[in-house]
């Protein structure tokens, strides 16, 4: 089990760039992707072969100018993240869903 992240730049300075970028950004929030911060958005996948079917999506929704990245991390390496926050915004927790932790 692990976790797909998708960290990405894309360029919002046109009319067309911006509705390109919520664009994307939806498509992501619809197949299940979670904010980690700005930018980055990661979804839980119980298999490489689930990695992979996400990994191909993400290539088919990038927008002409854009810029995305994925890394494949296991759930341990997940969990070792460290996280550093100031005193006004408290970390998210995001762990494995509960029906993903079965398997």
């Amino acid at each position: 089990m692990g976790w797909l992240v998708v960290f990405f730049d894309l360029p919002t300075t046109t009319p067309e760039e911006r509705r390109n970028y919520i664009h994307f950004r939806n498509q992501l929030l619809e197949d299940g992707y979670t904010m980690v911060q700005y930018s980055v958005y990661a979804r839980p996948c119980v298999t490489h072969e689930r990695m992979a079917t996400h990994s191909r999506r993400i290539q088919k929704m990038i927008p002409p100018d854009g810029s995305v990245r994925c890394m494949f991390v296991t759930n341990i390496q997940w969990d070792k993240m460290f996280v550093f926050h100031g005193k006004s915004k408290p970390p998210q927790d995001i762990s494995m869903p509960e029906q993903m932790l079965l398997w």
